[in-house]
């Protein structure tokens, strides 16, 4: 499950395992922090209601993934729509309009840099000279349908276009529906979303608003190639089937979202389609598992020179957990039929305890890695550092939940996870959390920032806000 949504609450994952136990923190003090660090946010840091990864102290410093301007925002997570999601939480704590109206400001935003083709580039600007590069939905609307050389590229990978229709839904329910910019984004947004996808159910890692035809994507099952290459074939990766930074697994969330907030069976269509898809693309033995993507033969494909056509012990993760949360949802046993193997798969490939190799090569299932340079190895003693090629990734946690699943059964599981904690459990778990709070008190400065060796972090400022919010409501409604 995706977790409880505005109207149901938000399910706040912002804690890190807390055992210390003390009296609460009064929630007056929670509120005013809470208030004094959006209150900054909004006055200081938002440029048009955008927001960047991390700046400066004195914010003339500014970047996402990429040094920024003063007039930029950046999309992808814990950039705008993340920052706007924390104004959320904060609202449904608290029902104090201040950071509902925060939320809004994300929402403009976000609407006024809407692509032509539905989504988000990474980088969102608000210079009127600079917006010339960008083909925006708001161009089209004023008649203006060619792009040229204009930028036009919807975004699917690192859950940057996801996260923003996903914060715009989520906006729209806490507006009551009355945000027209927030619907109208919405409506668009998906609308071309459902268009990005191909007749086989998959997503590509970026999309251009261009017609989906037939003719050239075949509705098959994954299959090992003949021969690969060794060395890096330079492919146009960006029209592949990407699982790679969980594109598909994003997707497929935003669509069931879709369907649960407004009940259109488009959406719903497309989430079956799209996890039809994660079983075409299950690998045949000896690896039951998936790779990162694959080209229209349903070949496990290169990406990047360090992304070889391999099956992943990383994005297989994701695959399952997509299947899981398509079969509590629809109750279609297909979605967990195919589980069984893949766990099992997991269970004979850690390369040591609780650890796996992102690459395994194909058929053989030996792990895949690069040296420095680049060139691909067995050996994992001269890795680049700016990348995981091994880790938990989540593999034990997973398989924990998927034989949960197979074990309890989906009513159970969805029964568990709809229950609301009573007034007792809320305020003990309150009290629980009293530490960390007083620690994120702490640290804030009389400004109301978090400023950590000289620099601003966007990632803290949205976690500590989910804290603080989280505190307060469990404060107010624990009795």
């Amino acid at each position: 499950m995706r977790g409880k949504w505005l109207g149901a609450g938000i399910l706040l994952c912002a804690w890190s395992t807390v055992t210390a136990s003390a009296a609460g923190v009064p929630v007056a003090e929670a509120e005013e922090a809470l208030s004094r660090a959006v209150g900054y946010f909004r006055s200081e840091v938002s440029a048009n209601g955008s927001y960047l990864w991390t700046y400066s102290e004195d914010l003339r410093d500014r970047r996402g993934e990429g040094n920024a301007t003063a007039t930029q925002g950046w999309v992808q997570p814990p950039g705008t729509p993340s920052v706007g999601m924390a104004y959320l939480r904060a609202y449904e704590a608290t029902g104090d309009a201040e950071y509902l109206d925060a939320a809004e400001e994300v929402v403009h935003a976000l609407y006024e840099t809407q692509l032509a083709s539905g989504g988000w580039d990474y980088r969102i600007e608000f210079d009127p000279r600079n917006r010339k590069r960008w083909h925006y939905r708001s161009d089209v609307e004023a008649g203006d349908t060619e792009r040229g050389d204009r930028r036009n590229t919807s975004t699917y990978d690192d859950n940057n276009t996801q996260s923003a229709l996903s914060f715009l839904m989520q906006a729209d329910k806490a507006c009551g529906g009355a945000n027209e910019e927030a619907r109208a984004a919405i409506d668009y947004g998906l609308t071309k979303l459902l268009a990005a996808q191909y007749p086989n159910g998959a997503w590509p890692q970026r999309y251009g608003g261009e017609s989906r035809g037939e003719d050239g994507y075949p509705v098959t099952k994954a299959r090992y190639p003949d021969t690969w290459a060794r060395e890096y074939p330079k492919p146009d990766y960006r029209g592949y089937y990407t699982f790679n930074d969980n594109t598909i697994r994003d997707v497929i969330g935003v669509c069931l979202d879709a369907h649960r907030y407004y009940g259109g069976e488009e959406y719903l269509a497309a989430a079956k389609r799209g996890g039809d898809f994660i079983l075409l693309a299950q690998m045949p033995n000896p690896q039951p598992v998936w790779a990162q993507q694959y080209n229209a033969q349903m070949e496990p494909s290169w990406a990047r020179k360090f992304e070889p056509a391999s099956v992943t012990g990383g994005e297989s993760v994701g695959a399952i957990r997509t299947l899981l949360e398509v079969y509590l949802y629809t109750g279609d046993d297909k979605y967990l039929d195919v589980i069984p193997p893949a766990l099992d798969w997991f269970r004979r490939s850690s390369i040591d305890e609780n650890r796996w190799a992102r690459f395994y090569e194909l058929r053989t299932n030996r792990p895949l890695y690069f040296t420095q340079e680049y060139e691909l190895v067995y050996t994992d003693d001269d890795l680049p550092t700016h990348y995981s090629f091994q880790s938990s990734y989540g593999v034990s946690g997973m398989i924990a939940y998927a034989e949960r699943v197979l074990n309890d059964g989906r009513d159970a599981v969805n029964e568990a996870a709809a229950r609301a904690a009573t007034p007792d459990e809320k305020r003990a778990q309150a009290e629980r959390h009293a530490p960390a709070i007083r620690e994120v008190m702490d640290g804030m400065d009389d400004r109301g920032r978090w400023v950590e060796n000289g620099r601003i972090d966007v990632r803290t400022f949205n976690r500590n806000v989910a804290r603080l919010a989280e505190y307060v409501g469990l404060m107010s409604t624990g009795g």
